[in-house]
């Protein structure tokens, strides 16, 4: 969904929260496949080369004892204000 919204020309931020902080882990794309798509380290270098940004929840990466160097590059950990700021400047927001 992320990647056909970038391609479209929209501007697109993706939040990860909860338990989905541990698949912006260094190395973890590289082990995650679902069925009928692209590989997920796909998904996600076509999603940052295209001017994706991705922000990840601070309490959901600090509770799980997670070290913010450990994520991903192009993964940006935040806390609830940087995401109150994006949501309340976006034009539409899509949770699902």
């Amino acid at each position: 969904m992320a990647n056909a919204a970038i391609a479209s020309g929209l501007d697109v931020l993706v939040g990860v929260q909860g338990n989905a902080v541990l698949l912006v882990r260094k190395g973890c794309p590289e082990h995650v496949f679902a069925a009928n798509f692209p590989p997920f380290k796909e998904l996600v270098e076509t999603f940052l080369e295209a001017g994706g940004k991705i922000y990840v929840c601070g309490p959901c990466v600090k509770s799980r004892k997670i070290d913010e160097d450990d994520m991903m590059e192009g993964a940006k950990v935040v806390n609830a204000p940087t995401f109150i700021n994006e949501i309340m400047n976006s034009d539409k927001v899509l949770v699902y």
